[in-house]
């Protein structure tokens, strides 16, 4: 799991991903945003915050393989600043 707080809203990081991620399926959700990243490999959770927004990220049981973690985690990285 990964889990940062970013000075970046959450629509700025979910176009991020989605440029990044061409494979995110996006979903909003009560104020929240998720992206459904590879065949349900990944759940990326965008959360706005006083601060910015809470990124939560989890990795499926049923992982396909096709994002690797390395690749899934320079993008949020990259995306969060």
């Amino acid at each position: 799991m990964i889990y940062v707080s970013s000075a970046r809203a959450a629509s700025d990081i979910s176009s991020c991903l989605q440029r990044r991620l061409p494979s995110a399926q996006v979903m909003r959700d009560q104020g929240s945003t998720e992206l459904l990243v590879g065949s349900n490999a990944w759940l990326v959770t965008l959360t706005p915050s006083g601060y910015g927004s809470i990124v939560k990220v989890q990795q499926s049981a049923s992982d396909d393989g096709g994002v690797p973690e390395p690749e899934m985690r320079f993008d949020v990285a990259r995306c969060a600043v």
